[in-house]
């Protein structure tokens, strides 16, 4: 199965990306487990409650791929695809950011699990506003920014950047993933 991963700030389309992107697929996505958490148990979080949100993630992550690989979807390929809002190095990022340290469990995990590709979103949509983010202003969301772009430089998994209004962000996805995990098949755009 292919995973892709769409990670970045709060606030950049990660969700709504990751539901367009599955939808044209044919295929299943990942929400992201914190909010659902927060939602739940308030926004006043401690450290021990970003391990609690991690461990939620993989559990969902993998109840979903479970489930897409069980059903078959009738995507068209070769290989099933699944897009996850927020792994753990968005997990890794809100830790440090927040309290300058991250939990050794994620830090495993990230070792562990392998994606395909990552589809960076970067910061230039409106920050829109919602009771569960943190972080309007421009600074901190640059720095955050930062942070990702730095992980995935450093690591071996091909990512793209995705910029741009929500239309542009999604034909950049798409023909990131055509390109880059289907080379030799002709997909439609």
């Amino acid at each position: 199965m292919k995973k892709i991963a769409i990670i970045g700030p709060e606030s950049t389309g990660k969700s709504t990306l990751c539901e367009q992107l599955a939808l044209h697929f044919k295929t299943a996505w990942v929400p992201e487990y914190a909010r659902e958490y927060l939602l739940t148990h308030g926004t006043n979080y401690s450290y021990e409650d970003l391990l609690t949100i991690a461990k939620g993630q993989l559990n969902l992550e993998d109840e979903i791929t479970s489930d897409v690989n069980r059903m078959k979807l009738p995507t068209g390929w070769e290989e099933q695809m699944i897009f996850i809002d927020t792994e753990m190095y968005v997990m890794k990022v809100w830790c440090e950011f927040v309290f300058q340290k991250c939990h050794h469990f994620i830090l495993d995990k990230i070792v562990e699990r392998r994606y395909d590709l990552y589809l960076l979103c970067n910061i230039d949509l409106p920050w829109t506003h919602d009771p569960l983010r943190e972080y309007p202003e421009k600074e901190p969301r640059e720095q955050l920014f930062r942070m990702y772009e730095d992980i995935l430089i450093n690591q071996q998994t091909p990512w793209v950047e995705i910029s741009g209004g929500y239309e542009q962000r999604f034909n950049t996805a798409v023909s990131s993933i055509n390109a880059i995990l289907f080379p030799s098949k002709q997909v439609p755009e």
